[in-house]
């Protein structure tokens, strides 16, 4: 009986090895040694930063209530034709913060040995955790998230570290103050505003220069239907205005104006499953006749171009050399791709810019 016993406990350990060794092997990840070859980079503002034209972003579709194999796909597809930014922020997920954990699950089993070629980026500012210190600008709150998202992510340090929104009710002063000392103690390398506007923005890269760091970037929600930072909003200058003027970069967030630049919505049905038909961030009510007629004046522009509506409004985008790079997100390598043909289409031509601008 000894025997046996000893005989089943030896099995045991040695499927339990095996089983081991097949999960590392299956974990093993070799990037592509052609991954620089056709992703272009654009530099952030005047920093040493270059980011690439289009990063990845972990807003959707990579928190705990999704497919952990499919994002992890998606990120090392991203990491493949070289997207080497990946943006997240503490309450993406859902549930909120488990983004973080994804990407940091991603990151140790694959991507650790590339840590030095990526640049990772989180924000603070939105509803983390009950209490008056769980959302907004104060230094409690904002020192409090990163140490949380770091322990997230696994990570000694975040390459940005946002300020997600403005807070109304917290001076400026406190909320840049902790931005920089987060850059000074070496728990961020870069400081980056969110949702500020024209106004908000000039203050708060003051403050942030006075404080010796230099603001790199402003993530704000740009696309073809959504063009505020263009607007002269603040002493007869734009965002955009603003941001050149101040050496900082700009990265777009909404690209694709929450899908309906993806061509989903031309006939004015709602496909299941799409943002339209869980009526979240986009609504039914959106896809007014107007708009119809817009989205497909739009895409027949971009059929006699030979591309995508999604490509065509990704370039355009990257059409203003003050936008440094497009954020975009991705539910599947296959909607990464798609995405990523923006970069193989020839420019778009200033007839094309003009016909583009009569229909906006």
């Amino acid at each position: 009986m000894g025997f046996l016993n000893n005989f089943y406990a030896v099995r045991k350990h040695s499927l339990a090895f095996f089983e081991k060794a097949y999960y590392d092997f299956s974990m093993v990840y070799k990037a592509k040694e052609d991954r620089y070859e056709t992703m272009k980079y654009r530099r952030c503002g005047k920093s040493g930063i270059q980011l690439p034209e289009i990063s990845l972003g972990l807003w959707h579709n990579f928190g705990g209530a999704d497919c952990l194999e499919t994002g992890r796909e998606t990120v090392l597809a991203a990491f493949d034709a070289g997207i080497t930014h990946f943006d997240l922020a503490n309450n993406y997920g859902p549930p909120a913060g488990s983004a973080e954990i994804t990407f940091g699950r991603i990151l140790k089993e694959n991507l650790s040995p590339y840590r030095d070629e990526l640049i990772i980026s989180t924000k603070a500012g939105y509803d983390m955790w009950p209490g008056p210190y769980g959302e907004w600008g104060s230094r409690k709150y904002l020192f409090a998230s990163l140490h949380a998202s770091l322990k997230r992510m696994g990570l000694d340090y975040v390459d940005i570290f946002y300020s997600h929104r403005p807070d109304p009710d917290t001076p400026f002063e406190e909320t840049m103050g902790a931005l920089a000392d987060i850059v000074h103690q070496g728990k961020a390398l870069y400081a980056g505003i969110s949702n500020y506007d024209a106004r908000q923005s000039a203050e708060a890269i003051s403050i942030l220069r006075s404080l010796g760091v230099p603001c790199l970037i402003h993530q704000a929600s740009y696309s073809m239907l959504n063009r505020w930072t263009e607007d002269a909003a603040f002493e007869n200058k734009s965002l955009l205005d603003i941001l050149e003027k101040e050496s900082a970069g700009c990265i777009c967030f909404s690209p694709l104006a929450q899908g309906l630049l993806t061509g989903r919505y031309l006939d004015g049905t709602i496909p299941e499953g799409s943002r339209a038909s869980r009526n979240v961030f986009l609504k039914p009510s959106s896809l007014t006749p107007e708009l119809l007629k817009k989205l497909n004046a739009l895409n027949d522009i971009a059929k006699e171009g030979g591309r995508t509506l999604p490509a065509m409004a990704i370039q355009w985008i990257l059409r203003d050399k003050r936008n440094t790079s497009v954020l975009i997100g991705a539910s599947s390598v296959g909607q990464l791709k798609e995405n990523l043909k923006a970069l193989s289409y020839p420019p778009l031509s200033q007839e094309e810019l003009k016909r583009i601008e009569a229909v906006l």
